[in-house]
């Protein structure tokens, strides 16, 4: 079901051409939450992240809270020239959110997150950030519990300017559809992402059905997800071909 929860959070306004993030990994590894849903059981507590005027920022969770994840994504979700970071995080009791980070006021800070799953041991997949309706406005895509629930969920992302000193993030969720998967248990990396192909120049958002007997493209039109089949499944590289556009 689609969550009809609209997320927001005030902060301060960035300005153009401001600086911005152009490395981000994870640091400080931890055995304090016991999921091993990568292959191993260490995660992270420490986001740490570069910048293009040369300057390192980090910060860290000292409890309940790691980074369950393979590495941050970077991505400009505002188109204002400065580079956000999609990461996930998995809290000890409520299981995994999607929570987006930036470079605000000075400080590397959280600018919004997606709610907890609200279960430990429940972790999402994040897929990629893209235009995926053409409106110049940046979707969210993620897997939403890759291993049991199998929904694909789409969340736009919109930042409201109210004035030079003060602006608003919001996550509006979109669209969802189940039976869509791009992980399996153990595996320390995450396959498929979102193409842009020769051709009419939608995106596409490349996964493996629920079963992983086939590799699916998925798109955004008119606020609906739409899936087809684009070839039979064999390993994971199936996907990243079909990733690459390749036939």
């Amino acid at each position: 079901m689609l969550r009809s929860v609209t997320l927001a959070l005030a902060l301060g306004a960035s300005p153009a051409l401001a600086e911005t993030i152009t490395w981000a990994g994870y640091d400080g590894p931890t055995t304090r939450y016991d999921h091993e849903v990568l292959g191993d059981p260490v995660e992270y507590t420490k986001l740490i992240v570069r910048t293009d005027e040369d300057r390192e920022f980090s910060l860290e969770w000292a409890k309940q809270i790691v980074f369950e994840d393979t590495e941050p994504l970077i991505v400009d979700l505002d188109n204002d020239g400065s580079a956000e970071l999609l990461t996930v995080e998995s809290h000890e009791e409520l299981g995994s959110r999607l929570a987006i980070y930036g470079i605000s006021t000075g400080t590397l800070s959280m600018l919004i997150a997606t709610p907890f799953i609200g279960r430990k041991h429940r972790w999402l997949a994040k897929i990629g950030a893209e235009d995926l309706d053409g409106d110049g406005n940046m979707e969210i895509a993620y897997i939403d519990r890759p291993h049991l629930d199998k929904t694909l969920r789409i969340y736009r992302y919109t930042r409201i300017e109210h004035s030079k000193t003060e602006s608003t993030v919001r996550l509006t969720p979109i669209a969802d559809q189940d039976g869509l998967t791009n992980h399996q248990i153990g595996w320390p990396y995450i396959v498929g992402g979102i193409r842009t192909c020769e051709g009419d120049g939608t995106p596409e958002i490349v996964t493996a059905n629920g079963d992983w007997s086939q590799v699916i493209a998925t798109t955004l039109v008119d606020g609906e997800l739409k899936s087809r089949r684009l070839a039979k499944y064999e390993d994971p590289q199936t996907i990243q071909s079909a990733l690459s556009c390749a036939p």
